[in-house]
Formats: structure tokens, sequence, C-alpha cells
């Protein structure tokens, strides 16, 4: 069952402690390492925002990327390129950061208690 359009039916929820394996770029739970510090916000079903504290450990990040390339590997998919430059820039020391990206239209979508997300889009693909 698909839980999304209940999801701040009450108010603004947010959920967190997502599985680590669903935050490539995310930094782990000090307390539980198969969650991660990754968080979406809710209202009326629709997720308004996302964000995680970013993983800032060159080793780290270098072994995620080998294990999954291990993962598409065993699935017959082609691996991918490491994060090379993301890399670089954690061994010359990456201090603690994190991320929102917020979905404007969404959030005015709310906002206004639009049942689309097309009747709040000033220039919508399919009127350009």
């Amino acid at each position: 069952a698909c839980i999304e359009p209940a999801l701040g039916s009450d108010g603004p929820e947010y959920l967190t402690h997502y599985p680590a394996s669903q935050a490539a770029l995310a930094q782990t739970c000090p307390d539980d390492p198969r969650t991660a510090r990754r968080f979406e916000l809710y209202i009326d079903g629709i997720e308004l925002c996302n964000g995680y504290l970013e993983l800032t450990d060159p080793t780290e990040l270098s072994q995620r990327d080998a294990a999954q390339n291990r993962r598409r590997e065993s699935e017959q998919n082609p691996t991918l390129p490491g994060a090379q430059n993301m890399l670089q820039a954690m061994k010359y020391g990456l201090p603690p950061c994190a991320g929102v990206a917020l979905g404007f239209d969404r959030l005015v979508m709310a906002a206004t208690g639009m049942a689309s997300i097309h009747d709040v889009i000033p220039f919508p693909f399919d009127r350009a």
C-alpha cells in the first residue's frame, strides 16, 4: 500500500533515518549505521523538501562507490565512474555541510490548496 498520500495530512511530517542504502552521499547515523542522516518533509501527501548531512569521509565514499559498482556488475549493469572530484575535495578537507532541496512549486501548491502542480507552474513544458 502507498502511504505517501497520507503523510503530513495532520500537519507537517518529517521522515527521518532513511536506510543507508538509499542515501549514497549522506552520513550514516552514529547510533545506527544502517540508517542515514537524511530527511523529507511532507504536507498533505506532497514532498516539499529533502535534505541530508553530507558525507565528508573520502575513504567511506570510495568504499561506497566500489560497493555500488560490485552490485551493478552482479546485476550485469555497466559500472559508474567514481566521484573523483568529490573525493579530491574531501582529501583537501571538506568541512561539515548539509543541503536541502525545496520544491518551490510544491510549496506554492500546498499554500494555495491547488490539486495539481500544473496549476501553479507559470510556464509548464506543455504550454511553453
